[in-house]
């Protein structure tokens, strides 16, 4: 459904198919590395994406967020917990490989609260 979002609102804006094919790919990797974090962290969480459009762009936010009902803050042992189970070097290619498909790619991590955002940004041509 999420790579659905972005190629249609993608192509009603103008992008390529390659640049179509290109977000959905960064995308789908987007989700896979949130929800990573999700296991990581323990407990539930919740997915929100949010697609929008400037004069320039595409933007879309993956954000990972403590289900409402959890406590706002994670324990000691689960931060430790996550920081445990982080591959660095895993977590490195996929953000590189986010990185080889949109125009910008910035991640925002609070491992204290389980919040994590990731920012793809696809410009329009011309």
């Amino acid at each position: 459904m999420a790579k659905r979002v972005a190629s249609t609102l993608g192509s009603q804006l103008g992008l390529s198919l390659t640049d179509l094919d290109e977000l959905s790919i960064a995308l789908t990797q987007a989700c896979d590395s949130a929800i990573d974090a999700a296991d990581d962290f323990g407990g539930d969480h919740d997915l929100k994406l949010t697609y929008f459009a400037t004069n320039r762009a595409l933007v879309v936010d993956v954000d990972l967020l403590p289900a409402l009902h959890q406590a706002s803050r994670h324990s000691a042992e689960a931060v430790a917990k996550h920081r445990e189970l982080v591959d660095v070097e895993m977590q490195r290619l996929a953000y590189e490989m986010i990185r080889c498909f949109v125009d910008d790619f910035r991640t925002q991590i609070e491992p204290r609260t389980g919040q994590v955002r990731f920012r793809m940004v696809k410009h329009l041509a011309g």
